[in-house]
């Protein structure tokens, strides 16, 4: 008898928990096969435990994406506020979804869209709770008589193809069947589809509602259905569609799959089971071809255009490759035979590296003989000159290009987009002339500290009765370079019989010295006069000295000032790079939006506003 009850028992428990065990079976929902070559689903597991694994025809599936639905999502709520919502049932849809606004994460993005006769957006997507639940509390049941739910779904998929996140969920709630939107409900599907968007429906199941459509819109998309048997009822249902998402990943790959396939998808998770559903693969679907490029000619595309491209190309490599070997081997003949034929005395290797040097110089002259007239290379030379650098502004220029194309190379083969590759090739091509530009302000800034101590050496080789010429070569032996340098050349100027003053000038204006360019108007003018030379360089080097000390005193007082301008432009920079680096979903609109582009543009160009403005505050020119 204890044998029969037991045996009675055990098959009560097991008719208990079956149902229970199949109603809590891991769930593959809404595979989508209409981006072609992407596939999406959603898989729903009871416990929301790990990362799901797939297979498609019995073949793991390697570097598929997966979202869970519960941890960073872009969500956006529609509410039903048609005449039938009219009283408790709009005050029960306002209270349920504010709990479930309460409820969210920090990083979660809601937005709130409100339909009846039409479609009106109350809250763009925000992480800010009190962006949606205000026009929640706000909310009006809609003047006009109709429910426009497939236009609400469609602007609903249209404001989340725009987000960066990529886990997506449209919520829906409503009393009624649609009656005045402009689309189909294939169309609010499609949309929904194309912005990767799971939908999930609530039905408020009053007397003649038809749930269709709403099981239509969440089982195509990956979404569920909840229904309601009274607005009072809100509250739960809600709650309980946080908690289903918190069980769904969206996930989704790349088939390798043809159009027309029939696919056999197995979505399993560990501890939990696994199941298994087919799919078709449309048979119209085709990859999207990449535009054309609008470098190359359009006949270059279609049959024969590529491969005559190819063709050119490769014929003018092998043509560039025949003649510098060509030069080369001639080169080397030729070098081979010089002493022979009498062409050339030299070292053979010498020959051929000065046959090699000759291979750039057509190119240089050209470069020069073109932009040779330009301000900017005048300037260039010029800052060549005073940073005392062995280098051609020709070599200069071709170096920076040189640089310019290199990091663009690397960036394009990093796959950086174009705007970044002009951003590093710039940066590239300006980083020669930075480095240049600061060697001379620094050769700059040492000759003119050394100035006092030019002017008082040469005082004091005059009192000792030396001439003018000998106090100048008194500061070539000194041999504190930069001024010993540049006076040297002075010198050797006058001895090849250029005049002394011209050659004080040129000094002058070579070195941008305002006071060396005093000092040399004070001796020209005594020169003219008469007078004490010595006395006069005591004076100008005490002038001079007076000059840097009240301009050293100007840079302290306004180092606060400067300090603070260096500051406020830098504290933006490293804001966004510590942001970046710590949270970069946050900080993932800035970087990939046209309207984070547009705020970094704003900002950039306000900030370059300010700093000329601070500079004007703190600069002094005595």
């Amino acid at each position: 008898m204890s044998r029969l009850r037991l045996a009675v028992a055990s098959l009560a428990f097991t008719l208990l928990v079956l149902p229970a065990a199949a109603g809590a079976a891991v769930q593959l929902r809404g595979v989508d096969a209409t981006s072609y070559p992407t596939i999406r689903a959603s898989i729903f597991s009871p416990t929301g435990g790990g990362e799901p694994a797939l297979w498609e025809n019995g073949s793991p599936v390697a570097g598929f994406e997966a979202q869970n639905l519960g941890s960073i999502v872009a969500a956006t709520l529609l509410i039903d506020r048609s005449q039938s919502m009219r009283g408790k049932p709009l005050a029960d849809a306002s209270s349920g979804a504010r709990a479930f606004v309460a409820a969210k994460k920090a990083n979660d993005q809601l937005s709130v869209i409100a339909f009846g006769s039409a479609v009106t957006t109350l809250s763009p997507f925000s992480t800010v709770k009190l962006d949606a639940t205000d026009p929640l509390t706000h909310l009006r049941p809609d003047s006009a008589r109709g429910t426009a739910l497939y236009d609400a779904v469609a602007t609903a998929a249209r404001q989340l193809l725009g987000n960066p996140l990529p886990g997506r969920v449209i919520i829906v709630l409503t009393d009624g069947a649609d009656n005045a939107s402009a689309i189909s409900l294939t169309s609010a599907i499609a949309a929904a589809r194309l912005a990767n968007a799971a939908i999930y429906t609530i039905g408020i199941e009053g007397e003649g509602f038809t749930p269709e459509p709403l099981l239509q819109l969440s089982t195509s998309t990956g979404g569920q259905y909840f229904g309601a048997s009274s607005s009072s009822d809100l509250g739960r249902v809600y709650a309980n569609v946080a908690a289903a998402l918190k069980k769904t990943w969206r996930v989704q790959y790349v088939t390798a799959s043809i159009p027309g396939d029939q696919i056999r998808l197995t979505a399993s998770v560990v501890g939990e089971g696994s199941t298994t559903t087919l799919a078709k693969i449309p048979a119209g679907s085709t990859t999207p071809l990449p535009e054309p490029s609008r470098l190359v000619p359009k006949n270059a595309y279609g049959p024969g255009g590529p491969l005559a491209v190819a063709i050119g190309v490769a014929m003018l490599v092998l043509f560039a490759c025949l003649f510098f070997l060509t030069g080369i081997r001639g080169s080397w003949v030729r070098s081979r035979i010089a002493v022979f034929t009498g062409e050339s005395t030299g070292n053979p290797k010498q020959v051929r590296k000065e046959r090699r040097s000759e291979l750039f110089a057509s190119l240089f002259q050209a470069t020069e003989k073109t932009l040779g007239d330009l301000k900017h290379w005048r300037m260039i030379s010029r800052m060549l000159e005073r940073a005392d650098v062995q280098l051609r502004t020709v070599e200069f220029f071709w170096i920076s290009v040189g640089a310019a194309i290199l990091m663009a190379m690397l960036a394009f083969l990093f796959g950086a987009s174009p705007v970044i590759l002009i951003v590093l090739a710039t940066i590239a091509a300006m980083t020669p002339y930075s480095w240049f530009w600061l060697k001379m302000r620094k050769r700059l800034r040492a000759f003119e500290d050394q100035l006092p101590d030019l002017l008082i050496t040469i005082a004091a080789s005059l009192k000792a009765g030396h001439s003018f010429k000998q106090g100048l070569q008194a500061v070539v032996d000194e041999g504190h370079p930069p001024a010993d340098k540049e006076v040297k050349r002075v010198l050797t100027e006058a001895s090849l019989g250029r005049p002394m003053d011209d050659s004080l000038a040129e000094m002058a204006e070579r070195m941008a010295s305002k006071n060396f360019e005093f000092a040399i108007t004070a001796v020209t003018i005594q020169r003219q006069v008469g007078g004490s030379l010595a006395t006069l360089f005591d004076m100008v080097a005490d002038t001079v000295r007076a000059r840097q000390q009240f301009a050293r005193k100007i840079k302290g007082l306004t180092a606060m000032g400067r300090m603070s301008a260096y500051t406020l432009v830098g504290i933006p920079f490293f804001l966004a790079g510590v942001i970046t680096l710590v949270d970069r979903t946050y900080m993932h609109p800035l970087w990939t939006t046209s309207t984070g582009h547009m705020l970094i543009a704003i900002g950039l160009v306000m900030m370059a506003f300010g700093s000329l403005i601070l500079k004007k505050i703190v600069s002094f020119r005595g």
